[in-house]
């Protein structure tokens, strides 16, 4: 047992230097319900935040939408696709239950969100669907440059330059 210890010691000071050198991996801690590890998976999984158009399309990557079986004019939907880093999905999806279980203010507003869908949908469905949310926050926090919380709204920028 002693030296698994050390090797989760090893890991978690090796977990630790990456978030203290990388800004990227800090600013998404600030997010709710995302640590050290998932900030890093995420980062990692991701690679480059240029890859993609919008937050909408990193979802879709990580396996976290509904499949989709059409035709015609008959749309049924499934269970989430599962393509991508079936660790990142998990990790986010973890996230999404310790949100869900935070009674903090700065939780209060996702917590209502996935509350309301959890009526409709059910508790299970309700989480994956936060999770989605988190992936979308968490691009949206990289691309961004900002801390949760304390992003500006876009349009608002968009204004201003114009």
């Amino acid at each position: 047992m002693d030296a698994v210890n050390r090797e989760m010691l090893i890991v978690e000071q090796a977990i630790e230097q990456i978030v203290d050198g990388d800004p990227v991996v800090q600013r998404l801690c600030t997010a709710p319900g995302i640590g050290p590890v998932t900030a890093v998976a995420f980062v990692s999984t991701l690679d480059l935040v240029q890859r993609f158009e919008g937050a909408h399309k990193v979802p879709a990557y990580l396996g976290l939408v509904p499949s989709e079986f059409s035709s015609g004019e008959r749309q049924q939907r499934g269970a989430i696709t599962k393509t991508g880093d079936p660790r990142l999905r998990w990790l986010l999806v973890e996230a999404a239950w310790s949100v869900m279980r935070s009674r903090t203010q700065r939780t209060e507003e996702l917590r209502q969100w996935t509350g309301q869908i959890a009526l409709r949908r059910g508790q299970r469905i309700a989480i994956v669907a936060l999770a989605r949310k988190l992936a979308g926050i968490l691009f949206a926090m990289w691309r961004d440059e900002t801390e949760f919380g304390k992003a500006e709204r876009r349009s608002s920028r968009s204004a201003d330059a114009a």
